[in-house]
């Protein structure tokens, strides 16, 4: 919390950044998703979706209750 804090003060990086947690998590789903498929894919160079394979980028996202809407980098 402390590191958190004086992050926030002096702009800089903290140690657990979230670019890090993205990172970490986006492997783990990915790999997740490949053993669920039985098949090895590519994901876009800028993250966006993966190349070529429809079922995959499918499953990427699910369904919202109503008003609710999966967050993309254009609406956050």
């Amino acid at each position: 919390m402390i590191n958190f804090i004086e992050s926030r003060r002096t702009g800089k990086r903290p140690v657990a950044d979230i670019e890090e947690g993205y990172i970490s998590t986006a492997c783990c789903i990915m790999a997740n998703l490949s053993m669920e498929l039985g098949r090895g894919f590519r994901l876009e160079s800028d993250g966006s979706k993966i190349t070529g394979d429809d079922e995959a980028n499918r499953r990427l996202t699910r369904d919202y209750r109503s008003s609710w809407k999966h967050p993309t980098p254009d609406t956050v």
